[in-house]
C-alpha cells in the first residue's frame, strides 16, 4: 500500500434520512491490527441492511438509538457503513501471512472476531464497526475470503449480505434435513446460487428475459413467492 494516510468515504453522522450521510475526503486509512487485513474497496453494494441501520429500524424500542445495531448496542458516530464489499488486500497485520497481500476478496459481513478478540455477540460489518463505503476498510483476516471468479467486482459485491440471508432461510426452512437429497444438492452449488439474482442467471437467458419483462411489480407478487 502507498504511504497515503487519508482516504475518501461516506460517513453516517446520526440516525435519520439520507441527509445524515456526509462525503468526506479527510478520513484516516485504518491500520491493520495484528490479525487484520486492510482492503482496498473496489466495489460496495448498497443493501437494505445499510438503510435499516441508518434509520434505526433494528431497534427493539421503536427506533430508539440506544439499541439500534444488530447486537443491540448503540451505533457509534460517525460510522462508515457498507456491509457488502469486494476488494483487494493491500496490507496485513503481523500475525497474517504476507502472501495474502494482493488477494481479491469478499468480506463476510457477520463479524465474530474483531480487534484481536472473539466476540460474545456477533457484529455486522458497517454497523458495530466501519464498513466499505470508503476507499479502504479493515477486517479480521478470517473474514476476508479469497475469490477466484470471472464476475466483476460490482457483481460480486452484491453477494455477501443476500447470500447469508438466503443461506439462513435454507437452514431454518421446515422440512429441509441434512439427509434430504435436495438439500445436499443445493449446498453443493456455488456461492452465488443461493442468491436469487445469480440463481436466475444460471437458468438461462430466456428465463432471465421473461423475469425482466414482468418488471418489479410482477416479479414480486405474493403468489409467486
Amino acid at each position: 500500500m502507498s504511504n497515503l494516510e487519508r482516504m475518501c468515504g461516506v460517513v453516517l453522522n446520526g440516525h435519520g434520512g439520507p441527509e445524515m450521510l456526509q462525503w468526506r475526503t479527510d478520513l484516516k486509512i485504518p491500520p491493520a491490527g495484528h490479525d487484520d487485513v486492510v482492503v482496498r474497496v473496489n466495489a460496495a453494494g448498497v443493501n437494505n441492511t445499510d438503510i435499516n441501520t441508518r434509520t434505526a429500524w433494528y431497534s427493539k424500542g421503536g427506533a430508539n438509538a440506544d439499541d439500534a445495531t444488530w447486537s443491540g448496542k448503540p451505533l457509534t458516530f460517525p460510522r462508515i457503513q457498507g456491509a457488502d464489499v469486494c476488494g483487494e488486500i493491500v496490507a496485513a497485520g503481523r500475525s497474517v501471512n504476507a502472501a495474502r497481500i494482493g488477494e481479491r476478496i469478499l468480506i463476510e459481513p457477520c463479524i465474530r472476531h474483531a480487534d484481536g478478540e472473539d466476540l460474545s455477540t456477533p457484529w455486522y460489518f458497517g454497523s458495530e464497526c466501519d464498513g466499505g463505503f470508503a476507499q479502504y476498510t479493515r477486517v479480521a483476516s478470517r473474514h476476508a475470503h479469497t475469490v477466484d471468479s470471472d464476475l466483476t467486482d460490482v457483481e460480486l459485491a452484491s453477494f455477501p449480505c443476500s447470500y447469508s440471508t438466503a443461506e439462513n432461510m435454507l437452514t431454518r426452512a421446515r422440512g429441509w434435513r441434512r439427509d434430504h437429497t435436495g438439500h445436499r444438492s443445493i449446498r453443493r452449488r456455488r456461492l452465488g446460487d443461493r442468491s436469487t439474482g445469480t440463481g436466475a442467471r444460471r437458468q438461462g437467458r430466456r428465463r432471465h428475459q421473461r423475469l425482466k419483462g414482468r418488471g418489479p411489480d410482477g416479479a414480486w407478487r405474493d403468489q409467486d413467492t
